[in-house]
């Protein structure tokens, strides 16, 4: 809801989930750790989304990287993206059903480190 708002892209659990398949995103949780530890999008990098910097994110601008933090209500994951367009990444997205929407949609996830 807030990507919309922001004027982001968003995707939803079931076509994030074949991105990942087809390897073409760099996925980011923006959850805390703690909640990253118990559950995550299988190989999400997990990133403070108020201080990550441009070298946490792909080389390549022109590279998909996708954003999500707890469920469609939060700000953080929309917040993150929109700070990486700022930085010039063209492709910022955002999963706004979050992680819960994930578990929701029985997707797999991954825990701890």
């Amino acid at each position: 809801m807030f990507a919309l708002l922001m004027g982001l892209k968003t995707v939803s659990p079931g076509e994030l989930h074949q991105i990942i398949l087809r390897g073409q995103a760099t996925i980011i949780d923006v959850n805390s750790r703690q909640s990253w530890m118990q559950a995550h999008v299988p190989g999400a990098l997990n990133l403070n989304p108020a201080d990550y910097n441009e070298s946490d994110l792909p080389r390549d601008k022109e590279s998909k990287v996708v954003f999500y933090c707890a469920n469609p209500m939060c700000r953080k994951a929309p917040n993150a993206a929109r700070r990486a367009k700022k930085m010039g990444y063209k492709c910022a997205t955002v999963m706004s059903a979050g992680i819960t929407g994930w578990i929701a949609a029985k997707l797999p996830t991954e825990r701890g480190e």
